[in-house]
């Protein structure tokens, strides 16, 4: 869409916002409000201001700590409790790799106090395990495309702020304990965690200490056998992870603040089991045995440090300067490959080939931003930022150290404008904002891998040179520096008659590139020049959504429709040996959400509901007309979905009774074939339709002065299942024909001090 076609859209709201300021007068500042009647203040940060959510055209939502420590000790992480209680987030893989996990159909940015944790040149789909979420205290979710984080937030953010500054003065802290065992309490199923936090406040200054252990053991399904492993991408099972967290402040004045906080964590694979192949046909699931991978064990490690000044009352508004370093090195599990992956007969003419990859990447940068009523005229607060961001990124074969993706830089620069404007003592709210976004790549010329092509031979042919494998080297790419920029607007209409009850329209563009390292390491053909080569240029998606609230008296409740596009989106096409290519091709996804809690007459008790539904579409054609025709597969849209919960909290007695429908879903479209050249599985339809299943969980907590004792039970009917991804992910491949886990119990204490 172009700058002005994008103009257009926006000025109904800009011009709106532009003849009401000469009607507004003596207005109060906006400042952080109450949510519903009478709750705390609300500041979701990931939304850059200070206003509230009701003041915002957005659907979000806020995983309070009480509501993820809950999840956590039911699911084991931050991931599978957004995606828990989230119905348009799919369901998790159970795996380290979160690829093709998505957030309304696309992949959601990941933050850590507003500090990107993807790797924008080379998706290693790792970001959903940066931290252990034993120091986060919320999570805050944005949903739909926008632009607020910066690059990569198409499906919307998942911002986890970590534990705050002490507020009292001296020595506090919390400490966590927790083992963790399968329906049958097998020796190779118990797990383990350890965790603690101190915290010390002295007048200005105080500083928090942190550090968790956790030790994972294999996974059983439904029915006792132990969950296959992916080893090449990447376990959380059979697994230990070590998550260090450090925070000092220090008080400027009576409104400044000055904060470092840096982290590091590690997740490695024990690597004492290998995979045993199931059988799609017969319903028997990849399984495991006592072995010894080969190689290094697949791990993930990422160290960010972030300092951050901020001034609540600077020139009489907000101000916020965050400089951060994060880097990331993550390991992929290795393999004797099949062709083509990493097989090379100048190395080794037999195709027993021994190879596994790595990604490192490194980011800097920075975030400011400024808000403030506009002197005169308070209804208006206006906010103006500024977002850097360089990352260099490269994949190796680390056994033989080939380039798998050459070393690739980029670099983003990124000014911004917001504005919400208050009329009508609140009941009528315009916003909107612009960013500028502009972004470029330096790639060196490099050297794809050797490749292999697969001729079919006719019955009773023997291979050789006219039919079967054919192996040459990789091809020459020239490097190049692209440059792209853009324009993205955002703007919204929020009416709230009385308070507690709004409805909103809104608009919104989201900006990221696609999986440049996917792309470029895939080139299969000489005298590609990325300067002008379209398949990396940035993905644009518009995000429009309309939706009405209610927080008031015992209901709390939402209904949003939503619909999005993307000329050019990013679509993982599945290809021999497990290898996953990026095709760039026209999306257009749209979905209902619906959700209500309502408090019910007994004291503490609390029901709630999820609904959602999407559908997505892209243009299949090999040659792209922009008419989609083909419905999105399991990798890249979640399933529809109900969620129920029964909350009760009375006294020192808690629990939650949660049930998950996934419901059934057919793909339909243009039949595609895994690899028309593919030896190990000549033209089988990519047969993914998914039958469905469901889950229900139990927690129960009990608060004693010595700490709080709980238990969770998670898939509580133990429920055998085969999960989402693997139903519909790499249907041929008996490998990757992953069971969920079965029911498994979790007893924790925590203690505060």
């Amino acid at each position: 869409m172009s700058v002005r076609a994008r103009l257009s859209l926006l000025s109904l709201p800009l011009l709106a916002l532009t003849v009401a300021m000469p009607q507004v007068a003596h207005a109060q500042q906006a400042e952080p409000q109450k949510d519903g009647e009478g709750d705390e203040a609300i500041v979701v940060t990931a939304a850059r201001t200070v206003l509230p959510p009701n003041a915002l055209p957005l659907t979000i939502d806020v995983i309070d700590k009480q509501r993820l420590d809950q999840q956590i000790a039911i699911s084991g992480s931050v991931t599978d409790a957004v995606a828990n209680l989230t119905p348009s987030f799919s369901p998790t893989r159970q795996k380290l790799s979160g690829a093709g996990e998505s957030l309304r159909g696309r992949s959601p940015l990941y933050a850590i106090n507003g500090i990107p944790q993807s790797t924008p040149m080379r998706d290693g789909s790792r970001d959903g395990f940066t931290i252990d979420g034993f120091f986060i205290d919320r999570v805050e979710l944005i949903y739909g495309s926008n632009a607020l984080q910066g690059i990569g937030g198409t499906g919307g953010i998942v911002n986890q702020v970590t534990v705050g500054a002490p507020k009292t003065e001296g020595i506090s802290g919390r400490v966590l304990l927790q083992g963790t065992a399968d329906n049958d309490f097998s020796k190779d199923g118990l797990g383990g965690k350890a965790a603690g936090l101190v915290q010390w406040k002295s007048g200005r200054f105080d500083a928090t200490f942190g550090a968790a252990f956790e030790k994972r053991g294999v996974f059983h399904d439904g029915d006792g056998r132990r969950v296959g492993l992916n080893l090449t991408q990447g376990e959380t099972q059979d697994s230990r992870t070590v998550s260090l967290f450090s925070r000092l402040g220090y008080q400027v004045g009576e409104t400044g603040r000055i904060d470092l906080i840096a982290s590091r964590f590690e997740l490695k694979g024990d690597g004492d089991y290998i995979a045993v192949p199931g059988n799609r046909d017969t319903g028997l699931p990849t399984s495991a045995v006592r072995g010894d991978a080969p190689g290094k064990s697949a791990a993930s490690r990422t160290e960010s440090v972030a300092l951050t000044y901020s001034d609540t009352a600077l020139g009489g508004g907000n101000f916020i300067a965050q400089f951060f370093f994060n880097r990331t090195h993550d390991t992929f599990g290795g393999e004797i490959a099949p062709i083509p992956t990493f097989q090379d007969p100048a190395i080794d003419p037999t195709s027993k080939l021994f190879d596994q990859s790595e990604n490192r990447s490194r980011k800097l940068g920075a975030k400011l931003s400024y808000e403030r009523a506009v002197p005169g005229f308070e209804a208006l607060t206006a906010t103006l930022g500024f977002d850097a961001l360089v990352d260099k990124t490269e994949q190796r074969l680390i056994a033989t150290g080939r380039a798998w993706v050459p070393p690739s830089d980029f670099r983003s620069l990124a000014p911004f404008a917001q504005a919400n404007l208050k009329l009508f003592g609140g009941k009528l709210r315009l916003a909107g904002g612009a960013r500028y976004e502009n972004v470029a790549i330096k790639i060196d010329d490099y050297r794809t891998l050797a490749s292999t092509t697969y001729v079919a031979c006719a019955a009773g042919q023997t291979p050789g040179p006219t039919c079967g494998p054919s192996t040459y080297g990789g091809v020459a790419v020239a490097g190049g520096k692209p440059k792209f920029e853009d324009l993205l607007f955002n703007g919204g209409v929020i009416v709230e008659p009385v308070a507690g009850i709004r409805a909103y329209a809104s608009y919104a563009e989201g900006f990221t590139v696609p999986d440049i390292g996917r792309i470029t390491r895939a080139i299969k053909v000489t005298g590609v020049d990325l300067d002008n080569y379209l398949d990396i240029s940035p993905i644009v998606s518009n995000n429009r959504e309309i939706g009405v609230e209610v927080k008031r008296g015992p209901l709390d409740g939402s209904v949003t429709y939503f619909w999005s596009s993307s000329d050019k989106g990013q679509l993982l096409i599945a290809r021999a040996a497990g290898i996953f290519d990026v095709q760039r091709q026209r999306v257009e996804i749209q979905g209902l959400e619906v959700n209500l809690g309502v408090k019910l007459p007994v004291p503490g008790l609390k029901a709630t509901v999820g609904y959602a539904t999407l559908h997505g579409r892209y243009d299949a054609d090999t040659v792209p007309d922009g008419k989609v025709d083909t419905d999105l597969d399991g990798t890249n849209i979640s399933p529809d979905r109900v969620n129920l919960a029964v909350d009760y909290a009375r006294g020192p007695f808690s629990a939650r009774v949660q049930t998950q429908f996934y419901l059934s879903r057919r793909f339909d479209g243009k039949a595609r074939t895994i690899d028309d050249a593919n030896p190990l599985h000549p033209q089988k339809l990519y047969k993914n339709d998914f039958g469905g299943y469901v889950l229900t969980d139990a927690y129960v907590r009990y608060q004693t002065e010595l700490g709080g004792l709980s238990l969770s039970v998670a898939n509580v009917f133990n429920k055998m299942y085969i999960d989402y991804s693997s139903d519909t992910r790499l249907p041929n491949d008996p490998t990757t024909f992953y069971a969920g886990r079965g029911r498994t119990f979790t007893l924790s204490w925590d203690y505060r001090f």
